[in-house]
């Protein structure tokens, strides 16, 4: 049961670090974004490797941070039969939720996404875009780390379950703990 606990802590933490530091990117995109219509409004002129640059942020940003997003509850989820719960339900619930969902859904977009990548890497993929950013294949590449990211933390939501229905989530840091209904 330590093992779990460890797990899930150390899962926790990465989550957190990537989706923490993943965050800032949107502060890069909007600022990104401010410029392009700047030059676009009031210099009549626009630089295209800078639009794909603020496309590409946001894009980056969000399939990095999806783990946290999972990590910190701020996904979308019927909130009027979870929230309310006590713990021994919601991990029930988190159980069914990643057996049946979530690991599934893991598993499909790495085997799609692997091929898809490695396509780009090989093509070395760049902007559709004349006179866009180089580097698409990178950008691809976030569509693994969003898929290992929300695999550990689902994995992670996995072992937390099981700690609670087995009496032993006082293994875990408070934060990491389910929060009271």
């Amino acid at each position: 049961m330590k093992a779990l606990a460890t797990f899930v802590t150390a899962v926790g933490r990465l989550n957190g670090f990537v989706g923490k530091t993943f965050s800032w990117l949107a502060l890069g995109a909007v600022l990104v974004c401010f410029v392009v219509v700047v030059q676009r409004y009031v210099f009549s002129t626009t630089q295209i490797w800078m639009q794909d640059l603020y496309v590409w942020l946001n894009g980056a940003m969000f399939m990095a941070v999806a783990g946290y997003g999972l990590l910190t509850d701020s996904h979308v989820r019927v909130d009027i039969f979870y929230r309310p719960a006590p713990a021994r339900k919601k991990a029930v619930l988190d159980m069914i939720g990643v057996v049946l969902f979530l690991l599934p859904f893991c598993v499909v977009v790495w085997l799609w996404g692997f091929e898809y990548v490695q396509r780009s890497w090989m093509l070395k993929e760049g902007s559709p875009n004349p006179g866009g950013m180089p580097g698409l294949f990178v950008l691809k590449t976030f569509i693994l780390g969003f898929v290992v990211l929300v695999g550990l933390q689902g994995l992670s939501m996995l072992a937390r379950s099981i700690l609670v229905l087995g009496g032993r989530d006082d293994l875990l840091p408070e934060e990491f703990r389910y929060a009271r209904g």
